[in-house]
């Protein structure tokens, strides 16, 4: 009975230890495809800061994703120009404009670019004991290369923090150091603005679950953006009712379509919505010691309110995952308790 049981335990470790891996390969990063180094017209590939030239019939390892962003998102920093005849070639893709050496900007891999996603906004670059913030104003293409468009130049790895020599300069690396340095990066979620609240007009704002109305002349914090998301990301759990009538106003944002109390649906704060890129996705939240899935069905809007559009709400924070009751059941919050809770939530 001993050797048998031996046994089993073994087995049973080689299957957790089977779906372990296979979970962690289906959160990897893969490759999208591979292509042909051609050979580039003289005088076409501008060799600046010692950039690589590509070369004839080389295959070169394409990636439309890039790793998981966290708060201390590990890359590689290498060198780059974004000024006029500099080795970045073309002017910028978030702003079409150069920019000056001495600016600290930065181009980001595909996957992290993020279809513009990150576009103008500020990231803290962390390395040789220092840190920098700088813009991100450029795509550091991992899905192309080897062409005009990208100066002959192969693609770039999927883990690029490619910056300017102001970035360099402030990390304190020695000039004879610059082009290649492992460093971390995260995000900068700032206020994109404020709007003025208006007084809404007679029954107009529906306060179902102790919901907010906007004040006459109360100065709100917008935001485009929310923190960067990680495997717990840190978040308000608010309560919202999906039911037509409810106090989530309209029909759900991501299917047009109102949702029962009864069925565990969120809407996420604006930076977390991403453009809609989580819509009808799951995720795991975890709070009061239990967890649940749910999936998103809408946006918490970060940007606007108080208008008749936003039920005369004030805008959401930034860190809101908006949830409905099926959610606080299956976390089991007592009843009284439900409408604001500390949770954490990653991607399902």
């Amino acid at each position: 009975m001993k050797v048998s049981n031996s046994i089993a335990s073994f087995v049973l470790l080689l299957i957790l230890i089977s779906k372990n891996c296979l979970c962690s390969e289906a959160q990897q990063c893969r490759p999208s495809g591979r292509i042909m180094g051609k050979k580039p017209p003289p005088g076409e590939c501008n060799k600046e800061n010692d950039s690589d030239c590509c070369v004839q019939g080389k295959a070169y390892t394409t990636y439309k994703c890039s790793p998981a962003v966290s708060r201390h998102t590990k890359a590689e920093l290498t060198l780059n120009s974004f000024e006029k005849g500099g080795d970045g070639g073309g002017p910028s893709e978030c702003d079409n404009q150069y920019h000056s050496d001495d600016t600290p900007v930065v181009a980001l891999s595909t996957g992290w670019f993020n279809d513009r996603s990150r576009c103008l906004h500020n990231i803290t670059i962390s390395g040789n004991g220092k840190s920098v913030v700088a813009m991100v104003v450029d795509e550091c293409d991992s899905t192309m290369g080897c062409d005009e468009d990208h100066d002959y130049q192969p693609p770039c790895s999927n883990n690029i923090v490619d910056a300017s020599k102001a970035v360099w300069k402030a990390l304190g690396v020695p000039h004879n150091q610059w082009g290649g340095l492992e460093i971390t990066w995260s995000e900068q979620c700032r206020p994109s603005g404020r709007i003025m609240g208006k007084k809404p007009p007679p029954g107009e704002c529906n306060k179902e679950n102790d919901s907010d109305c906007c004040v006459q002349g109360k100065a709100y914090t917008t935001y485009k953006c929310s923190p960067a998301v990680s495997r717990h990301t840190k978040a308000e759990l608010t309560l919202n009712s999906f039911e037509k009538g409810g106090d989530g106003g309209g029909p759900s944002e991501c299917d047009n379509q109102y949702h029962s109390d009864d069925t565990p649906v969120v809407a996420l704060s604006t930076g977390w919505f991403n453009d809609r890129s989580r819509c009808l996705h799951n995720i795991t939240i975890s709070g009061n010691g239990k967890s649940v899935v749910a999936m998103v069905v809408d946006e918490c809007d970060s940007t606007m309110g108080c208008d008749e559009d936003h039920d005369y709400q004030p805008p959401c924070s930034n860190n809101i995952v908006d949830a409905s009751k099926a959610v606080w059941k299956a976390l089991g919050v007592p009843h009284n308790q439900w409408g604001g809770l500390e949770i954490t939530w990653s991607d399902a």
